[in-house]
């Protein structure tokens, strides 16, 4: 009896393991992802306003309709990254995601910033290099470390009417982001 007991807690044990491992790797295997949907964008080093949303029509990146968005993909291995631009006197926040789609840094103007937008984006070693003073980055930019190079961002804009959802966009389509060689 004792035997059969083991060997019962032992297939549990053993199937509770291979449920987590095969839990854990399914989004693994999944090709459509937040990134793979990104880079569909073509926002490789340039902001991309993206187009409004209608109610009831397909929203892949389940994306809040009210909103103004503006996506920028980057790779840190090319060079440090740059986000840069004068956003419309509304509420705003900037987010940067790496390639699997987690928060690495996030901010809004209310954090004192004002309506300018000046991140520069550093990968480990490129922050090295910054604080041996190495690279060049101008006064008052915000400095964000990376663990990964492949990242992207995201920028939100809260019109607070929609006759301004246009020139809010035109603004956002300003905005600058890239690598820096």
């Amino acid at each position: 009896m004792t035997r059969f007991l083991l060997w019962l807690i032992g297939g549990v044990v053993l199937g509770g393991i291979i449920h987590i491992m095969v839990i854990l790797t399914l989004p693994l295997l999944d090709d459509d992802t937040v990134w793979t949907r990104i880079a569909a964008l073509d926002a490789d080093n340039k902001m991309v306003v993206l187009p409004e949303l209608a109610p009831g029509e397909p929203n892949p990146l389940g994306l809040d309709p009210v909103l103004i968005y503006g996506v920028c993909r980057l790779d840190l291995a090319q060079g440090p990254g740059y986000l840069s631009g004068v956003l419309p006197d509304a509420p705003w926040s900037v987010a940067i995601f790496n390639a699997a789609g987690v928060i690495i840094y996030s901010t809004t103007n209310r954090d004192g910033i004002g309506q300018t937008l000046d991140l520069g984006i550093f990968n480990a070693a490129q922050t090295r290099l910054l604080a041996q003073q190495q690279l060049d980055v101008a006064e008052g930019v915000l400095v964000v470390e990376s663990a990964s190079n492949q990242l992207f961002t995201l920028v939100r804009l809260i019109p607070p009417h929609q006759a301004m959802r246009t020139r809010f966009a035109n603004k956002l389509a300003e905005s600058r982001c890239g690598n820096r060689g």
